[in-house]
């Protein structure tokens, strides 16, 4: 049996806001209508330095669109994807001369022309949306996406201290559990 918790970070549960925000941006407690600011400056200071132009690159729970949005525009190729289908059918409609880039898929069940495919995979806030007890191995089919040389960027809130299910959602990871999940998806955690 579901607990209420549970039930709220169900597929169903991100697909009912969507469906229930008809169209208003202000009716999606995450939709900040720009790209993330950290992903932004990442692009900005680091990103030059790693991933060349027209690289390929992977968005993770992509919601309306906005990071990818900015990666398309930066001259990147794009793929990117969400658990929700009204939020991908958004997506296409806010960037239709990309409609080709947004794809409704299952974090746990990629297809596996995926893997092994990108130069970066970026993911932003979307490891903190999961329960906490979800989030065991979360990495592993981020990672199983990089090509050999690849990057996986991974954008989240911090806490010192491991954090209460009432602290959520988001809940926010402790540099040891990500150092952990990372450790466990055979991945090097860098700041």
């Amino acid at each position: 049996m579901m607990t209420t918790t549970t039930m709220e970070m169900s597929v169903d549960h991100f697909e009912s806001i969507y469906a229930e925000a008809d169209g208003n941006p202000s009716r999606v407690p995450w939709a900040d209508e720009r790209p993330s600011p950290s992903l932004v400056n990442w692009l900005n200071a680091v990103a030059p330095s790693l991933i060349r132009c027209g690289a390929r690159v992977a968005v993770v729970g992509c919601g309306l669109g906005d990071d990818a949005r900015e990666l398309i525009k930066r001259g990147y190729d794009v793929m990117a994807f969400d658990w929700s289908e009204t939020a991908v059918k958004w997506a296409k409609r806010l960037d239709p001369m990309n409609t080709s880039a947004y794809h409704t898929a299952d974090l746990f069940d990629l297809p596996s022309r995926w893997h092994h495919r990108f130069d970066l995979v970026v993911e932003v806030n979307t490891l903190q949306s999961l329960l906490p007890e979800q989030r065991e191995g979360a990495l592993v089919p981020l990672a199983n996406m990089l090509s050999k040389h690849g990057h996986l960027l991974v954008i989240c809130r911090e806490s010192d201290t491991a954090v209460d299910l009432s602290d959520g959602p988001p809940w926010p990871l402790t540099q040891d559990e990500l150092q952990g999940e990372a450790e466990s998806a055979g991945l090097k955690l860098f700041e």
